[in-house]
């Protein structure tokens, strides 16, 4: 039996590059190019403008351990998930709309780069398998400061790095040896889809960037002997209904951009959220009939490796944000 392989940011943090690599992340904070919005604001000064809202620090809107993601990545303790507030896409049909889009009356706790590897070594102490950023990709820069802490202070688990694949390269290229597990979207196949519905400009060209330096950096996925995910890129898909995803399309982009040995994850969980409600053609749920057509597109691709939902999976995954505690265990 071999060793388990160590996190990959703990040989960073044995060499103190890891430090370094959280100053070279906070820089890209003024004028801020985190992400491929590049919208220039002074993050750094305490600004809250652009899309994400986000500012100096980071808002938490929950930890706890998630026992509904994959199999390999909430193995039988759950993932030690960070679920942090603000996105620099807009959803319309956002699953976690209520910390993820502007307009909720509750602030939710903005922490310090302390407070943040505090809670990351709080998770570890209730035996979670990883610690899981889910939407890090606007507050990049808080997380690895505070990752860097957490490695100093004894954490050892994996780092899972959830997010909505909208990612700048300067970032992600900082990211190298840091990250050991990327769960990825892959939102869309198709550009006007993807500014129409979340509001994201040239949407494929920066998420297949992202996919592919992803890949380079850590591979296909590697699971340990428990099963659960190692290192390695997993990348999601969300069906949408009447084919507002372009599913095929994207599917046959993973396997040729990225690789037909990558693993996905191609989810049926899509039910109308947020503002889906008041658009016609994402106002349903999924049709059985849709769902095997996508089945059959996973098929035609050639990407064998991953996970497939259940069609009734829209009726589990319902998280509440404003009951408090942890959002999927009420």
């Amino acid at each position: 039996m071999s060793p388990e392989p160590r996190p990959c940011y703990l040989d960073l943090a044995a060499r103190g590059e890891l430090h370094e690599r959280a100053r070279a992340l906070v820089a890209l904070l003024r004028p801020c190019r985190v992400c491929p919005r590049a919208c220039g604001v002074d993050r750094l000064g305490g600004s809250t403008d652009g899309r994400c809202g986000a500012g100096r620090l980071a808002q938490l809107a929950s930890s706890c351990a998630h026992r509904g993601e994959e199999p390999v990545i909430s193995g039988s303790h759950g993932a030690g998930t960070l679920f942090f507030a603000g996105c620099n896409l807009r959803c319309v049909f956002c699953q976690n709309h209520v910390i993820s889009q502007p307009g909720r009356d509750r602030a939710w706790p903005l922490l310090n780069a302390a407070d943040l590897a505090a809670a990351m070594l709080a998770l570890q102490a209730q035996g979670v398998h990883n610690i899981e950023l889910v939407s890090p990709s606007h507050v990049v820069p808080q997380a690895v400061e505070a990752l860097a802490l957490a490695a100093e202070g004894g954490l050892t688990l994996p780092l899972v790095y959830n997010s909505n694949g909208y990612e700048g390269l300067e970032a992600l290229r900082l990211l190298d040896g840091v990250v050991d597990v990327y769960l990825p979207d892959l939102k869309y196949g198709d550009d006007a889809l993807a500014a129409r519905y979340s509001g994201a400009t040239g949407y494929l060209e920066h998420a297949l960037s992202a996919l592919r330096e992803m890949r380079r950096q850590v591979g296909d996925l590697v699971t340990g002997d428990d099963g659960v995910a190692r290192r390695g890129l997993l990348v999601r898909h969300l069906v949408l209904p009447s084919d507002l995803a372009a599913t095929r399309a994207a599917l046959r982009l993973v396997a040729a951009e990225v690789g037909r040995g990558t693993h996905v994850s191609v989810m049926a969980q899509y039910y109308p959220a947020h503002l889906a409600p008041r658009v016609p053609l994402l106002s349903r749920p999924l049709r059985p009939r849709e769902y095997e057509q996508v089945l059959e597109w996973l098929d035609e691709a050639g990407l064998e490796h991953g996970f497939v939902q259940e069609l009734e999976a829209e009726s589990h995954y319902r998280p509440d944000f404003d009951r408090g505690g942890h959002p999927f265990e009420g």
